[in-house]
């Protein structure tokens, strides 16, 4: 067993694992029937210098970025916050309200969706966090169980009272062109510039600030953080408010800055590729953002492969999924020295 790793080790190896695992998944895309050829040109020059495909994945990764923050959030205070998805979904119903029932002047309207989408996802996460510190309730399955519950309340609000009546068409009213995220520039939206600040705000929290410090603490022993008079309780409560927050402003960056409204489906898959984004980027807000681009590139290509060579959205699921397992087994290299023992004549 190893006590310790160099860090450019440990990225060596890891570069390794996802290098392994890229092998392994343009394999099974030749296999599915892409050109072997067309693989570079797909994944590199299609989605990544071209400007309209690159826009996209910015596009696709600010909600990304976000919600792998929520995640690694979390998981750096051990709780493991499985409800990402409901999260989001308050986040975005809380944005939308103030948007529905017209709440303070149109110059306020959007920072005011985006608090009220904070505060949402914030409060969504903290009946978890209470039955977890108070009761010790397994936060797997109480925020589990809460997506499912958030996600029909969704359906009864689109479905309902929040309808549009325009079209009658499952999704609330449009939102109005001062409620919706701008752009930047050449197209670029805005939320990506907002993933951004987060994400530096997740680095100086985690990296420099006290706060950070504890949660280390936390992170490595929460018993001998609380016997060394750190405050375990408070520690936790904080990261994971500030999970279901971030959580709730990726849901906030979705409605206002792609979808325009409040959708039924548009928090799906973000949970486990929040999850997904948190694990390899082993809690670390900079390289969850870096992590994130890297997904959303291959969310987009995935949808490339869709189209020009009828590549199922499932074959893109499986090659995340290869990319978690060979990650994973990294980790086993990275906390065990392997030698060679000889045999000897007896």
């Amino acid at each position: 067993m190893r006590q310790h790793m160099a860090w450019h080790r440990q990225a060596l190896i890891l570069a390794a694992a996802i290098g392994v695992g890229l092998l392994i998944s343009a394999a099974i895309l030749v296999a599915a029937g892409v050109p072997a050829g067309e693989l570079t040109n797909e994944f590199i020059v299609q989605t990544l210098l071209d400007g309209q495909n690159f826009r996209a994945v910015l596009f696709q990764a600010a909600p990304m970025i976000l919600v792998g923050l929520a995640g690694a959030m979390a998981f750096r205070a051990r709780f493991w916050n499985l409800g990402l998805e409901g999260q989001m979904i308050w986040g975005a119903i809380g944005a939308t309200a103030i948007s529905f029932f017209e709440i303070g002047p149109p110059s306020l309207r959007l920072p005011l969706m985006f608090l009220a989408a904070l505060a949402a996802g914030a409060l969504w996460v903290l009946g978890p966090a209470l039955l977890k510190l108070r009761l010790g309730v397994n936060e797997i399955i109480s925020t589990l169980m809460l997506n499912y519950m958030a996600a029909n309340f969704l359906l009864h609000l689109v479905y309902g009272s929040w309808k549009d009546p325009k079209d009658n068409f499952p999704y609330s009213p449009q939102f109005r062109a001062f409620e919706r995220l701008p752009d930047l520039f050449s197209g670029v939206n805005s939320a990506i510039g907002l993933a951004a600040v987060v994400a530096l705000l997740g680095w100086w929290l985690v990296g420099v600030s006290r706060a950070g410090l504890y949660l280390r603490f936390v992170d490595a022993n929460p018993r001998m953080a609380q016997a060394a008079g750190v405050p375990v309780a408070r520690v936790i409560y904080g990261a994971v408010l500030l999970s279901g927050a971030m959580a709730g402003l990726a849901g906030f960056a979705v409605a206002a800055g792609q979808e325009g409204r409040l959708t039924q489906a548009f928090y799906q898959g973000y949970g486990f590729s929040g999850i997904l984004i948190a694990f390899l980027a082993r809690n670390n807000p900079l390289a969850a953002s870096v992590v994130a681009l890297m997904v959303a590139a291959l969310f987009v290509t995935g949808r490339s492969l869709q189209v020009f060579y009828q590549v199922p959205f499932s074959m893109v699921q499986l090659i995340q999924a290869v990319i978690v397992v060979c990650v994973a087994s990294s980790d086993f290299f990275i906390r065990h020295r392997l030698r060679r023992v000889g045999t000897g004549a007896a």
